[in-house]
């Protein structure tokens, strides 16, 4: 079944689509504004606040490929269902546990249900529209599923003042209900295109050594680098080899390297883990920047961001049908340079910083470069494998997106001299904030570079 855009049915399919999404990039953007609630009820420090973040993106990254896989297997619509119910579930013990180590496990848990419901989102976007109308189908997903990234902050902050940080999580289920309603009513079941067993060796390899390799991160700078964090590092590395090695071998790998052998698929892939690491590394330390040194609430630190939620919306849309008409090597590359210049403006948000000349001129230049950029970048993915992979190539994407906020968390804080600080908003807090935002606006201008040398000026 092929749908169009502007019809019932059509529309019905993007809300349910961009809902169940929606409900995954939320959370990733409204819990790091919860951050320093969450320190001040649970005591947690900045490692605990790495933590928090990374345990979601470790399993949501180190799943996706799977989760894509499951898709298609066993049909897109079963398995973005299941994990609509699963994120609700996990989301509910996320809102009720007591103490930073069961919200850390259950936000563990809440990236296994991510995992499931983001690839197969976009995939039941490439698949069930008709070829003409997908980069606008793919653009409207993008800016307002991408859209709850930005938005989070804006709800989660209203949340966490007016009820508690927790709200951030319990308002999922409801969410959830609405997905679920709109799935059943507008999406057509979806046949399998699949009958190749699954890669459980690389999934578990995958996962155990970005783990290893996120622990050292994390707890070396906090713990002084003692044998154990290094010992995992170590592991981490040498398992994540292993799943190379694994990939390579096996008949179906859930990451097929040879697909990397495509110049578009690879450039596009490159560009997204360079654009994603600035994105989720800014937002990660914005957020605490605004409320522990500029003295921000929770609900102005949201609403801080909010003119790049209205560019998003705006301009996703048309940067998806412009890259449908001049293809996406432009857009890709030009976006990037300009969100650069917005990253390096950030680097004036400091104690004291007035909003209109001190934040504002970054979130319009960083908002202008997102929209130009994600619209297009999501689209070329897509388009750069053939029609029955869509949901390997929403999975590898998306895994390539997550990795990039995982690696991001963890080593942008070191790279800046941020991990390891005393006290989250001091003088070295703030310092490691400057250079963290100038390490992020060079990273964002490679992956301008690198889209404009390896993404195809036209779309295939």
């Amino acid at each position: 079944m092929t749908l169009r855009m502007g019809t019932p049915q059509g529309r019905g399919a993007l809300l349910a689509t961009i809902l169940g999404s929606g409900m995954a990039f939320l959370d990733m953007t409204a819990v790091n504004l919860a951050l320093p609630a969450i320190g001040d009820d649970l005591g947690t420090g900045f490692a605990g606040f790495q933590w928090v973040v990374n345990g979601y993106m470790l399993t949501f990254g180190a799943l996706l490929l799977i989760g894509g896989a499951l898709g298609d297997r066993f049909g897109r619509r079963r398995i973005f269902e299941l994990g609509v119910v699963l994120f609700a579930v996990t989301s509910l013990a996320c809102g009720l546990v007591p103490g930073t180590l069961g919200l850390i496990l259950a936000r563990v848990a809440q990236g296994v249900a991510a995992a499931l419901l983001v690839p197969t989102s976009l995939a039941l976007v490439q698949s069930t529209f008709v070829p003409e109308d997908r980069g606008r189908a793919i653009g409207t997903w993008s800016g307002l599923a991408g859209l709850a990234t930005v938005l989070g902050p804006l709800l989660g902050g209203w949340l966490i003042r007016s009820v508690s940080w927790r709200a951030v999580f319990l308002i999922n289920p409801v969410l959830a209900g609405a997905t679920l309603w709109a799935a059943r009513r507008y999406l057509p079941q979806s046949s399998p295109d699949s009958q190749h067993p699954l890669d459980l060796a690389g999934a578990v390899t995958a996962a155990l050594g970005l783990g290893g390799v996120v622990y050292a991160l994390i707890e070396g700078p906090d713990l002084g680098w003692p044998p154990a964090a290094v010992a995992a590092g170590a592991a981490g590395l040498v398992l994540l080899a292993v799943f190379l090695m694994v990939e390579a071998r096996a008949r179906h790998p859930m990451l097929p390297l040879r697909y990397f052998r495509i110049r578009a698929f690879a450039g596009v892939n490159a560009t997204t883990l360079l654009v994603y690491a600035v994105l989720s590394g800014v937002f990660f330390l914005l957020g605490l920047q605004l409320q522990r040194v500029v003295g921000y609430t929770p609900l102005a630190a949201g609403a801080a961001t909010l003119p790049i939620t209205v560019m998003l919306l705006f301009l996703s849309r048309l940067s998806g049908s412009l890259a449908d008409r001049i293809g996406p090597r432009l857009p890709m590359t030009v976006g990037p340079l300009i969100a650069a210049g917005g990253v390096a403006l950030f680097s004036r948000v400091l104690a004291g910083a007035s909003y209109v000349t001190g934040i504002l001129p970054g979130v319009l230049v960083f908002g202008l470069g997102l929209g130009l950029t994600v619209a297009p970048l999501t689209s070329a993915a897509m388009n750069a494998l053939p029609e029955g992979h869509a949901g390997t190539a929403s999975g590898v994407n998306n895994a390539v997106a997550r990795l990039a906020g995982l690696l991001a968390v963890s080593l942008l804080p070191l790279a800046a001299g941020v991990s390891g600080v005393g006290e989250v908003g001091g003088a070295a807090f703030s310092a490691g904030f400057v250079r963290a935002m100038w390490i992020g606006a060079g990273t964002m201008i490679l992956g301008g570079v690198v889209a404009w040398l390896t993404v195809p000026a036209k779309s295939a």
